[in-house]
């Protein structure tokens, strides 16, 4: 028999934060908590701490990590070692046959976690055709070339906006918010109200009606809200605010005069339980509004956005892209695989994830599969060990590991509490 191939073993990785100012600060922050112990890097209170990325997108890579360490040892900047990307290239084995051939020495998939305190832009991220007109026309704005499917797994309750609303609930917008029915207009909203039954023509009278408000002028825009805020507040003493009525002042108190506050009343308010899920194609309008969540994606920063931040904006692009389909997004529950774990599988093929909760003092073998997989331990602790055989290693609340493809894991929990991690992975239906 000949030596097993040192590469073909789980890496320790320390991965990259984002601090952008939406995040929740200090301690508050699952993002804070888990790269503190990633990293052992100090928590400061004071600081948002938005994203924990884990792959190889040069926005935020992951780093090996140098050299043995201490499951306790606090790590800091010289420990870390090469790219994951660059030792990825190095090593393609590592990513299974299959992912190559379809993907290139790449991870296809980009795993974060968020932790939200205030609403992200209203956006929507582009097809691939599309992904590649943006990244030739404005590279500086538009960075990758690739499309970005996503899917937010909720940690705590997670409150989003996403795709447009149904029919009926368009036309109680335009007939029961009479500033967004003043700026929109009579004729639009005849259009609307004359409507039978969803189909190919209500989509293009939605596309007119959300293309005139988002590019309305910053004053016309910033008198509707004034007057929208102004009746909230009166009617609020004497009668309870609708649900999107409240987000539209929580909106209007985080993002003044921004055209996003009236958008909401376009698009489905989604709240998802803990274990609850939501994905979203190309094209399709959406933003967080609040909570943690674990989030995957294919490798692609590409954000087409229109309102709700202080960053570049490109409403046209928005709004020409949209699918413009109506009604309420699908919720994904995980499917149970064994007693332990159960996996969410979103229809992209770049990524699935699982969920492993393994009780106090549990044992359990996760089986070879023919890509790689990045690990995230979120609470607890225990053991990992390849079964050929190589050295156990000690994993806790806060460790991330790359694991190559086609190779046995078996992984055990401490007596201290159960060990909960999440597994980024290729969608299992692309190798079937």
């Amino acid at each position: 028999m000949g030596e097993a191939d040192p590469t073909m073993k789980p890496r320790r990785l320390i991965c990259a934060v984002q601090n952008y100012d939406w995040g929740r600060k200090g301690e508050d922050s699952s993002v804070a908590r888990l790269s503190a112990k990633n990293s052992g890097s100090a928590v400061d209170g004071g600081k948002p701490y938005a994203e924990l990325w884990m792959g190889t997108h040069p926005s935020g890579p992951s780093f090996l990590v140098a050299a043995a360490v201490d499951a306790g040892e606090a790590l800091g900047e010289e420990k870390k070692g090469v790219p994951l990307k660059q030792w990825i290239e190095e090593n393609p084995p590592v990513l299974g046959k299959k992912v190559v051939e379809r993907w290139g020495g790449d991870l296809p998939f980009l795993f974060k976690v968020l932790s939200v305190a205030k609403a992200l832009s209203i956006q929507a991220h582009p097809d691939k055709e599309l992904a590649r007109k943006l990244h030739e026309q404005q590279p500086s704005v538009y960075k990758d070339d690739n499309h970005k499917p996503e899917m937010a797994l909720a940690l705590t309750e997670f409150q989003a906006l996403c795709g447009f609303v149904s029919l009926e609930e368009l036309k109680d917008v335009l007939i029961k918010v009479p500033e967004i029915a003043e700026l929109v207009g009579d004729e639009e909203i005849g259009n609307v109200l004359g409507i039978k039954e969803q189909g190919e023509s209500d989509k293009l009278i939605l596309r007119s009606i959300f293309t005139k408000l988002m590019s309305a002028s910053k004053d016309v825009v910033s008198d509707t809200i004034s007057k929208l805020k102004g009746r909230l507040s009166r009617e609020s003493k004497v009668r309870t605010l609708t649900e999107k009525e409240a987000l539209a002042l929580v909106l209007e108190n985080q993002y003044p005069a921004d055209v996003g506050v009236l958008s909401c009343f376009f698009l489905n308010y989604v709240k998802l339980s803990p274990g609850e899920a939501l994905y979203l194609g190309a094209n399709e309008p959406h933003a967080y509004l609040s909570g943690d969540c674990i989030e995957c994606m294919a490798t692609s920063d590409n954000v087409v956005r229109a309102g709700l931040t202080p960053k570049y904006v490109d409403v046209q692009t928005l709004c020409s892209m949209l699918t413009y389909k109506q009604g309420f997004p699908e919720i994904l529950r995980a499917i149970p695989l064994n007693t332990y774990i159960s996996r969410y599988i979103p229809p992209f093929e770049e990524f699935e994830v699982d969920h492993c909760s393994l009780p106090s003092e549990k044992s359990l073998v996760l089986p070879a599969i023919p890509g790689p997989s990045i690990f995230l331990v979120v609470a607890g602790e225990g053991k990992m060990q390849v079964t050929s055989g190589v050295s156990e290693e000690v994993i806790r609340e806060g460790h991330i590991f790359f694991v190559p493809a086609g190779i046995e894991i078996s992984l055990s929990a401490g007596s201290g509490g159960a060990l909960q991690l999440y597994r980024a992975g290729v969608n299992s239906r692309f190798f079937e």
